[in-house]
């Protein structure tokens, strides 16, 4: 537990940090066993079923294969002047073992560039019996022995996702009770091996719901997180939360300000939230680039008093410029590694309350990244 106190305490002066997600599975066509060091672990790709990973690839001209997704990925890895705002790096397992063109581990410089190394834990989201098509996360067998391989090989955090979504009958009251359990047994076993577990309860924004609905069943939900965490006896300082904003469904016909946005979400982290957790590393729920980043920048200029590090762990909405201006090309590379930055800088601003949008939103940036039940 020292080792988690003083990780967590570095964390706590990494405010204007972002999590960068590679785990999101856009970049990740693979559904086939992956074995392990003696255990078999399956990774169910978030998207792979309906062919939109095949689909974000070739809107760029190129091919989703391994190589491209290291080379890709590489491009980010080593972009310049990104150290003040990028403070750790989610891997998915592929590439934890990645290697640049010279031969060094991915993970190896990720920490030699003074940021933290996470692995996304889950094994995707299944149906949940006697629900009307919700769902529950798996991957909790087997956890314990994989964590301990995935510390040996360099693994300080992990992340794992569980999937609510709002209608007029959901969630249910089990739906919120299993997911709360299995994100408290997935946390307990994380720092069992001295990883800090991010815990990811996303309630999607599908649907028409107004951010009034949105904000009751996102209080009702890390309500129950946090009872589930207690009753597992996880210690809050060593774990972050990665929620959803407080946003009004996709469909909904109502508009709200930003700061109406902002005001909703802090105003529900502070009722379910112990002021114990060191940071919230918001997702980024599919909306563009820049709303993602003026969202975040309200919440931190919001005058309610918030306990805990605002920042952000986005995938998406840190990366669809990037890609878009790589386009699969290597020619394209620095163009590629100046979208990157700019967002970086801009969410890292965000996180001081302190972006100013300039109106320059890059290759994608005003681009919704809604992505229909978005559940893996």
């Amino acid at each position: 537990m020292d080792d988690l106190r003083s990780r967590l305490y570095y964390q706590r002066h990494i405010q204007n940090c972002n999590i960068l997600c590679f785990t999101e599975s856009w970049l990740n066509d693979d559904t086939d066993d992956i074995e392990l060091v003696g255990f078999s672990m399956h990774w169910q790709d978030r998207e792979a079923t309906s062919g939109s990973v095949a689909k974000r690839f070739q809107s760029i001209n190129a091919e989703n294969t391994e190589e491209n997704r290291r080379l890709y990925r590489q491009l980010l890895f080593t972009a310049d002047r990104v150290e003040p705002c990028i403070g750790g790096v989610i891997f998915f397992h592929e590439t934890l073992y990645q290697k640049t063109d010279d031969g060094k581990l991915f993970p190896q410089l990720i920490k030699e560039r003074d940021m933290v190394v996470g692995i996304k834990v889950d094994k995707g989201v299944v149906p949940l019996a006697g629900t009307n098509g919700e769902t529950t996360t798996q991957g909790l067998d087997g956890l314990y022995e994989r964590c301990a391989q995935y510390k040996k090989d360099g693994a300080d955090f992990a992340k794992w996702r569980c999937v609510l979504k709002i209608t007029d009958t959901t969630p249910s009251e089990l739906a919120i009770k299993e997911n709360a359990n299995v994100l408290a047994r997935y946390a307990s076993i994380c720092q069992m091996h001295g990883i800090v577990p991010i815990v990811e309860p996303e309630i999607l924004p599908d649907g028409d719901h107004d951010l009034k609905r949105c904000q009751y069943v996102t209080e009702k939900v890390l309500a129950a997180v946090y009872k589930a965490l207690s009753d597992h006896h996880v210690y809050l300082e060593g774990t972050l939360l990665k929620p959803n904003m407080v946003t009004p469904g996709h469909s909904c016909s109502q508009k709200y300000s930003n700061q109406e946005i902002a005001m909703a979400t802090v105003t529900a982290l502070r009722r379910t939230v112990p002021p114990a957790v060191p940071g919230i590393t918001f997702l980024s729920g599919g909306q563009s680039e820049e709303e993602a980043s003026i969202n975040l920048n309200a919440m931190n200029q919001c005058p309610l008093h918030r306990p805990w590090a605002i920042t952000f762990s986005y995938g998406r909405a840190l990366q669809a410029s990037a890609l878009k201006a790589w386009g699969g090309k290597p020619e394209n590379g620095k163009a590629c590694q100046e979208e990157f930055i700019k967002r970086a800088l801009n969410n890292s601003q965000a996180c001081q309350g302190k972006y100013v949008s300039s109106g320059d939103k890059g290759a994608a940036g005003g681009e919704s990244l809604y992505v229909a039940n978005h559940a893996y």
